[in-house]
């Protein structure tokens, strides 16, 4: 007497399948993209590209942080300092960068032109609250 398979447990199911090559082959496949994408969306893993990219713009922002200070030093050494940052500070607060650049504070020993982002950090020191 043989047995429907309705009537078979899921265990004696389990116990007689017998995956094809076909469904072993996509079954990991679709296990790799599945990792994959949750492995970028939520296990915080990110490209060659985009590593280099976030370093750069680290280093770059370092190096503003350290030239800025050197900026204010520059503005010290200015005859016509206080009159220049009662003009800065009278100034609106996104022209203060294009302001400290062209008093030639931001440009930095053997440079020809000032740098815009170390000039923005420098008018944020000169002029802390605005």
């Amino acid at each position: 007497m043989e047995r429907k398979s309705e009537s078979l447990g899921f265990r004696d199911r389990w116990r007689e399948a017998r995956p094809t090559k076909t469904l072993v082959f996509w079954t990991c496949v679709a296990s790799a993209v599945l990792t994959m994408i949750i492995g970028f969306s939520w296990g915080g893993w990110v490209t060659g590209g985009t590593v280099r990219t976030a370093a750069e713009i680290t280093a770059l922002d370092a190096v503003v942080k350290r030239l800025a200070p050197i900026c204010v030093v520059q503005s010290g050494s200015d005859p016509a300092k206080a009159r220049k940052l009662v003009a800065l500070e009278e100034g609106s607060s996104w022209q203060r960068g294009e302001y400290v650049g062209k008093q030639g504070w931001a440009t930095m020993p053997g440079e020809l032109e000032p740098d815009g982002k170390v000039a923005e950090a420098c008018a944020k020191l000169l002029v802390p609250v605005s």
